[in-house]
C-alpha cells in the first residue's frame, strides 16, 4: 500500500463517528436508579424483574439517553416506560445512562 493510501485510510478511520462519552454523573445517576428503575431493572441494571425486561448494565450509554429520551418524548412507546422516563430531566437521563453503562453485565439475561 503507498503511503498516500495508508494515510487516506488513517485519516478516514479518524472521521468516523465513536460512541458518546458518558457525560452525566454516575452517583447521581446511583441513585436516581435505585429510585425509580431498580424496581424493574435491578439497582445495577443486572436483575430484570421479567424476562422482557433488559439488561442495562453495561448497555452503551448513547443508546441509553436516546431509548429514555424518545420513552420521554413519546416518539418509544412502552406502557411502563413512558410514564417512568416522563418524570426524568435531561441530566436525569445522562446521570442514569452513565450509571448503567458504567457497570458490568453479570446476568445472561438479554445482554447486548
Amino acid at each position: 500500500m503507498s503511503a498516500f493510501r495508508l494515510a487516506v485510510v488513517i485519516i478516514c478511520l479518524g472521521m468516523t463517528q465513536a460512541p458518546a462519552l458518558a457525560s452525566g454523573n454516575a452517583e447521581a445517576g446511583k441513585a436516581k436508579a435505585t429510585q425509580v428503575c431498580g424496581a424493574c431493572h435491578g439497582p445495577d441494571g443486572n436483575k430484570p424483574s421479567a424476562p422482557d425486561q433488559p439488561v442495562l448494565a453495561g448497555q452503551y450509554y448513547d443508546y441509553l439517553v436516546r431509548a429514555l429520551s424518545d420513552y420521554k418524548s413519546g416518539k418509544r412507546k412502552n406502557a411502563i416506560m413512558n410514564p417512568m422516563a416522563s418524570q426524568l430531566s435531561a441530566q436525569d437521563i445522562q446521570d442514569v445512562a452513565t450509571w448503567f453503562s458504567s457497570q458490568s453485565a453479570t446476568s445472561l439475561h438479554n445482554q447486548r
